[in-house]
């Protein structure tokens, strides 16, 4: 109950365009959608779908979760990603900083090998 009050009061803050598009589309062939649809307006019998019913309003809750976990991960390897290339980048800075102070030893010398 918490968590639901929760939601409602995040639902203000929500951008305009989170209230309107869905989260993601589904992956479902329509004839899927249909099928599920059917099974989730039928009236559980087992006393485990009867609980799980309970819990039918934390979809939405569960969907952004997912959602931000997945996003925090791509950010995460976006973040190694640069962090590589940031690595690689010095590394030719530095090859290139200490060829140039090389060339410069080299053209003082007075008697060049």
């Amino acid at each position: 109950q918490r968590i639901l009050r929760l939601a409602e009061m995040c639902r203000r803050l929500e951008k305009e365009e989170e209230k309107v598009l869905p989260f993601y589309p589904s992956s479902l062939a329509e004839w899927e959608q249909q099928k599920a649809r059917k099974v989730l307006e039928e009236i559980p019998t087992e006393p485990l779908a009867k609980v799980v019913m309970d819990y039918v309003g934390l979809e939405r809750f569960w969907q952004r979760f997912n959602k931000a976990k997945l996003e925090e991960k791509a950010m995460e390897k976006a973040r190694e990603a640069l962090a590589n290339r940031n690595q690689d980048l010095r590394r030719l800075l530095q090859q290139y900083l200490a060829g140039a102070a090389t060339n410069q030893k080299v053209l003082k010398d007075p008697y060049p090998i």
